[in-house]
């Protein structure tokens, strides 16, 4: 467990802890208060090939998104000036880099509230190092989004049913208006869904398809997503028919639905 941190080293005025870039490694920013943590991290992660940088503020993350975008955040909660939730959504609203929470609060509440602002995981303080470092590779494994459609047709999507899903933006909108946020795992799980459209996909071939690792995540981790991904689709009521579950094979994504240029997507 996080304990023994080091002592007073100081970020520097670049927000890099003393820490030496390496070029050519990916790059992570740490969103976080407590001087100790922060350079403990810090530590650890320059040893394992990351260039580390750190901030306390909006105004910090905000300059070091513009110098160098992470490819990585780990944003911790309980910040004092602003909330974590706010920075959240600061950093979604600029950058698909994954975002993982490290957050003492025992409220799920909170938990479920910066993933709906578009956090891909979270960690809970106490936690290992070598956990921290395991679910960081996770999130990172994950395909990029494609941004082919949104290049090619500006403000267009993926329509089906009552829904225009544009994955570069992580959102659902309706066509009432309604913006529905998603998490990079949602958008990741759903973009998957459908490229796959009509097809049945099993959990551990979702699994291996959404992390280029089999035994990546637990199986049950793909169900809690689709069950979130059924109540963000719940508008109109048609999530049980677009996202099927076939009892011990895995799921279906069939939504009778069209690509931005009416078409089904291909297979």
């Amino acid at each position: 467990m996080v304990a023994g941190y080091s002592d007073n080293d100081r970020p520097d005025r670049h927000g890099c802890d003393g820490i030496p870039a390496h070029r050519g490694h990916h790059s992570v920013l740490i969103v976080e208060d407590d001087m100790d943590i922060r350079s403990l991290l810090a530590r650890f992660l320059s040893h394992r090939g990351y260039h580390v940088a750190s901030a306390m503020t909006a105004a910090e993350v905000l300059a070091i998104i513009a110098q160098r975008p992470p490819d990585i955040v780990l944003l911790d909660l309980m910040l004092p000036q602003e909330s974590g939730h706010d920075i959240c959504r600061l950093i979604r609203d600029r950058s698909r880099a994954p975002i993982i929470m490290v957050t003492a609060l025992a409220d799920v509440r909170e938990r479920i509230a910066g993933l709906d602002l578009g956090a891909d995981d979270y960690i809970s303080k106490p936690f290992d190092l070598e956990e921290l470092a395991a679910r960081m590779r996770a999130v990172m494994r994950r395909p990029p989004i494609p941004t082919d459609h949104a290049a090619r047709r500006p403000g267009y999507g993926y329509r089906f049913g009552n829904w225009i899903f544009t994955p570069e933006k992580r959102a659902l909108y309706s066509t009432e208006g309604v913006r529905m946020t998603l998490t990079g795992a949602e958008t990741d799980l759903l973009l998957l869904f459908w490229n796959h459209a009509g097809m049945l996909l099993g959990r551990e071939q979702i699994i291996e398809l959404l992390y280029n690792a089999p035994g990546a995540v637990e199986e049950r981790t793909i169900d809690l997503l689709v069950s979130r991904l059924r109540r963000k689709l719940a508008h109109g009521g048609r999530q049980l028919e677009m996202l099927r579950t076939v009892r011990g094979d895995g799921y279906v994504f069939d939504p009778g639905m069209t690509d931005p240029n009416g078409e089904m997507p291909q297979q």
